[in-house]
């Protein structure tokens, strides 16, 4: 098997770095399938010197290949990765995620088991997730524990999962309009278990997913990317209107209902709640601070998933009416 590693990146460059040079220390036992890999970036129009610093360093990282596009968002940069790519089987991370060093080994072992379960040649009918651990911990993300906060139900998501080519082509790629934050991959992966995929889980590929500690500062932007992914999930729903889709973009009476009595109608916001969440950042417990502060960021969220539905609907009513 050879393996098309691709990352998708925008402004990441100091953590882009600790990701690719664990990249290029992975170990394969002799009994390994892995034939060989590479590893493409591709650089979704960063402004803070990424491309400028990969190329100036290209020779620490003999399997890289760099590719820029405009800032078109990561569903786009994965395709664009996906076309240049010369692996049978793809592995999709993110470009704040640190591996450990037979990341690679284990995805290629968890697919062949994947593929005898299946009885049927290859490309597996199947694809692998590994397991992602939160940390904030920049200096050594690979020290961090698993936490059951760390378990993650999803069918298809891209921060850390291996598969064939040829079914990601025969579903179609990534849908490119989901140019925001948020749901495309998880709308790919509703296209893939139509295909009748069969996800395999793969806890030895483990990748230590970085962010830093919450701090007030983040809130406007996090607000933002909260917003935006209540855009691109009416999108997702549009494509797939279903009720699971509904429940998973929050577009529910219950969440409705749920994060409006929580928020108090919006009373706790960024502002009222600042005060208390500084004092639990001050006394080091950033990260129950976060999950204090998406009670507010939550709320967010469902409004602007049914801001964006009515919009969509009044567009609609438009378009046939002219």
């Amino acid at each position: 098997m050879f393996f098309s590693v691709v990352i998708p990146t925008y402004n990441r460059q100091p953590i882009l770095e600790k990701c690719l040079r664990a990249l290029e220390q992975q170990s394969f036992p002799s009994t390994t399938p892995v034939t060989g890999y590479e590893v493409i970036v591709v650089d979704d129009g960063s402004t803070d010197g990424t491309v400028d610093w990969l190329e100036e360093y290209a020779t620490h990282f003999p399997h890289l290949q760099l590719y820029e596009q405009e800032h078109l968002g990561p569903a786009a940069a994965r395709n664009l990765g996906i076309q240049k790519s010369r692996g049978e089987i793809i592995i999709f991370i993110d470009s704040d995620l640190v591996v450990l060093d037979q990341f690679i080994h284990s995805h290629a072992i968890g697919l062949m088991h994947g593929n005898r379960l299946d009885n049927k040649n290859q490309p597996p009918r199947c694809f692998t997730y590994g397991r992602v651990i939160n940390t904030a911990n920049f200096n050594h993300p690979t020290q961090e524990p698993y936490k059951i906060t760390d378990f993650s139900a999803a069918y298809f998501a891209t921060g850390n999962v291996a598969i064939p080519k040829h079914w990601l082509e025969t579903a179609g790629l990534f849908d490119s309009r989901f140019q925001q934050y948020g749901w495309e991959d998880l709308e790919l992966g509703v296209r893939l278990k139509e295909l009748g995929l069969k996800l395999i889980k793969c806890p030895a590929a483990v990748g230590y997913h970085w962010h830093p500690p919450f701090r007030l500062e983040q809130l406007p932007s996090m607000i933002d990317r909260e917003v935006q992914r209540g855009r691109m999930g009416v999108l997702f729903y549009q494509k797939h209107p279903t009720w699971d889709v509904r429940l998973m973009i929050q577009m529910t009476w219950i969440h409705r209902i749920l994060w409006n009595l929580l928020s108090l109608g919006g009373w706790l916001n960024e502002h009222r709640m600042a005060p208390f969440l500084q004092w639990m950042i001050d006394r080091g417990q950033s990260q129950l601070a976060l999950e204090v502060a998406r009670i507010f960021l939550n709320w967010y969220n469902v409004k602007a998933v049914y801001a964006a539905f009515r919009e969509s609907q009044l567009s609609f009513i438009g378009s046939r009416t002219n």
